[in-house]
């Protein structure tokens, strides 16, 4: 989905919700972010978000795949593993009649996509997540996650691969 595509899939959302009488909220993680909000990629797979309310919400969303032959988890929650349980400031998007979306901050995006770091668009993601935040070292990057994250969910693969950035 390129970032015209994500924005209408979203206002269709938005449409869908307002047709059940219902105001939502969706807050947008990885690809989708990258894409939307920094332009750091052309296009991305499916939108990873966390979202209320949560069934409706996923009933308006198949909905939507039916009618634009989307796959069924174009929109899917399955980033909720990967949240932190401490705070973090989300930035309104678009605030729409039924639909209000949300960001995460880049701090918060760079935290979760080192603690997850699971393929090549996860390491590409984070080095321009270092370059937006314009982090010097390997140090200011582990205190960013520290203060999402404690030390023990930090892997030892995470500490190299945020070394590596800075060699």
């Amino acid at each position: 989905m390129t970032k015209q595509q994500i924005k209408k899939y979203l206002k269709m959302l938005n449409d869908q919700l307002a047709g059940m009488g219902i105001k939502g909220e969706i807050c947008l993680y990885g690809g989708a972010m990258m894409c939307i909000v920094f332009n750091a990629r052309p296009a991305t797979k499916d939108i990873d978000a966390v979202f209320k309310p949560e069934q409706k919400m996923h009933l308006a969303a198949l909905r939507i795949a039916k009618e634009n032959q989307l796959p069924p988890d174009w929109l899917n929650d399955g980033v909720k593993a990967y949240l932190s349980k401490k705070h973090h400031k989300d930035k309104i998007l678009f605030n729409w009649p039924n639909l209000a979306v949300y960001h995460a901050d880049a701090e918060y995006l760079l935290a979760m996509k080192a603690i997850s770091a699971r393929h090549k668009q996860d390491i590409d993601d984070i080095k321009f997540l270092l370059q937006e935040l314009r982090l010097k070292d390997a140090a200011s990057v582990l205190e960013i996650i520290q203060k999402y994250y404690p030390k023990n969910m930090i892997k030892p693969a995470t500490k190299l691969l945020i070394e590596e950035f800075f060699k």
